[in-house]
């Protein structure tokens, strides 16, 4: 049963096949400033996203699992992915878990932000990079990773 109801549907600019998913899916992440490997998705058969609010969904033929080699994570996509999206920031995630020992957590929210700057005498720290920060709110989770580590060279 999907999460998307109809009176959504009806507002929403909505692609079909994967090509074209994966091309907004990207499109949209870069429009936000996010990652474009935030959301590595396979086989997508519909995204939709409504503008005036922010809400997207991807959906997927079956559910998919991505580690993220370079930070040692393995995340699980379910067959459809839902969020609201705005600057910066995921929120109201569904369709997402992480691996955290022995547990698969539900993740709710992912923001980005610029640490601030801790200048020192030969370096004024105005090239920081940028962190990504995943969130859980019912069980208190939250990590914070190096956004190179979701970025998809190439794209």
């Amino acid at each position: 049963m999907s999460l998307v109801k109809e009176d959504i549907r009806a507002k929403a600019a909505i692609y079909y096949g994967d090509e074209i998913c994966q091309e907004k899916t990207q499109l949209l992440l870069r429009e936000v400033g996010l990652p474009n490997g935030l959301l590595p998705l396979r086989d997508l058969e519909e995204c939709g996203y409504v503008e005036e609010t922010g809400f997207v969904w991807l959906k997927q033929k079956k559910k998919t699992e991505h580690k993220f080699d370079k930070i040692g994570k393995l995340v699980s996509y379910a067959t459809e992915v839902t969020a609201y999206v705005e600057p910066y920031k995921i929120n109201q995630l569904t369709g997402v878990k992480v691996k955290e020992l022995l547990l698969w957590i539900s993740l709710s929210n992912i923001t980005c932000s610029i640490p601030k700057p801790k200048p020192t005498p030969d370096h004024d720290g105005a090239d920081t990079d940028m962190l990504v920060t995943f969130s859980a709110s019912a069980a208190g989770f939250c990590r914070t990773f190096p956004a190179k580590a979701f970025i998809i060279e190439g794209n």
